[in-house]
């Protein structure tokens, strides 16, 4: 509680220094999040879809927040942190009915567990990335008529853009057993989920966002739930989903290079995720793990089966580890809080060889 408490005063603090006498926000760089389950704080909550798209339920939430809040871990998750660090609140969910244009200042999360960058990811059950785009330029629309359009603009110039997609579109085929690889290679599938990505960035450049982080796609071909993914191979890692990351992570990084150039005043920060998840899975005592193929909650083989929480219907049974700080996996897909932790300091402040060109700290410092 004391804990607690001293972090409400340091909030406190950093939102009185980045405002003016006019209560507007115009010095501190506001943070506007796009995303999958890897980033969502809980606007599935307030949209209708089935409870496995959902994680406001216990034990969801359990660590940090000693309640469900939406978010697909046991705690916080990466944009939470490099809120705290950037001297932010929370972020808030778009679709929290709670939201003023105070707080849409600091930024908004328009991320969805389950959303893809193509439409066709998931369908009717997520609010993919088009949507979220369209849902952002109603708060750019309102910021602007609410604190007029020099302080509106100032604000989304000012502001860093987090991104993270393609788990989703790259797992879907797969738990739908679908046959579109009979009609497309890999490479074109990958080239319309990076191309689809970038097309938003660009929305966002010409609606005036400069500053952008980026996520590439993390080693979830490793998860519980792909490692049990080959009934043969029980433990080993879904090939058929690595080999479309390596594509995704390659063709990624080329396209961001393209807006640098293209694009003036473009700024990115890329986080190479894949390398920091295989780098702790590989290794993880040196970074405080003690398990990192099975999940902390769920049913089956390495608890890979996604039923934590009753997420395939409300009164199934599942398995709950005693120590989530020993598990790298919260659930069958998705990482504990210490996992968000520690990857979130290396996207704020880590070196070029895992942030790059930029890290979110030297982002938030341009003006």
């Amino acid at each position: 509680m004391i804990i607690f408490f001293f972090y409400i005063i340091i909030i406190s603090i950093g939102s009185i220094k980045c405002r003016d006498s006019n209560n507007l926000v115009t010095k501190q760089s506001a943070l506007f999040v796009f995303g999958d389950s890897v980033f969502d704080a809980g606007n599935n909550n307030y949209i209708a879809t089935l409870p496995s798209f959902r994680s406001n339920y216990w034990p969801y939430g359990q660590t940090t927040f000693k309640f469900p809040t939406g978010r697909v871990s046991n705690g916080r998750l990466i944009p939470d942190f490099i809120a705290e660090y950037a001297w932010l609140p929370l972020i808030p969910p778009n679709l929290q009915p709670s939201n003023g244009y105070n707080q849409l200042t600091y930024g908004v999360n328009f991320a969805s567990a389950g959303a893809g960058a193509l439409v066709g990811t998931f369908p009717g059950m997520v609010i993919d990335l088009r949507t979220q785009l369209n849902n952002f330029k109603k708060v750019e629309k309102m910021l602007k008529s609410k604190l007029g359009e020099a302080e509106g603009k100032k604000i989304i110039s000012r502001a860093v853009y987090l991104f993270s997609f393609g788990g989703n579109d790259y797992q879907f085929p797969f738990v739908t057993n679908s046959s579109i690889f009979q009609f497309i290679s890999k490479e074109k599938y990958v080239d319309f989920v990076v191309g689809n990505v970038t097309d938003v960035i660009k929305e966002v450049y010409k609606i005036g966002g400069r500053k952008f982080g980026i996520l590439n796609m993390g080693a979830f071909d490793c998860a519980p739930a792909s490692l049990i993914g080959d009934r043969i191979k029980i433990g080993s890692c879904f090939k058929p989903v690595t080999e479309l990351i390596s594509l995704h992570n390659n063709k990624l990084l080329n396209s961001l290079r393209r807006l640098e150039h293209e694009l003036f005043g473009f700024k990115y920060a890329l986080h190479d995720f894949q390398t920091s998840l295989s780098e702790r899975i590989n290794n993880p005592s040196k970074y405080g793990f003690k398990e990192v193929k099975k999940a902390c909650c769920g049913s089956g083989p390495l608890r890979g089966i996604n039923t934590c929480g009753g997420r395939m219907g409300l009164s199934q049974s599942y398995e709950l580890c005693e120590n989530v700080t020993d598990y790298f996996f919260f659930d069958p897909f998705h990482l504990t809080e210490k996992v968000h932790q520690q990857i979130a300091e290396l996207i704020w402040s880590g070196p070029t060889n895992v942030t790059r060109p930029y890290n979110l700290k030297a982002l938030f410092e341009l003006n």
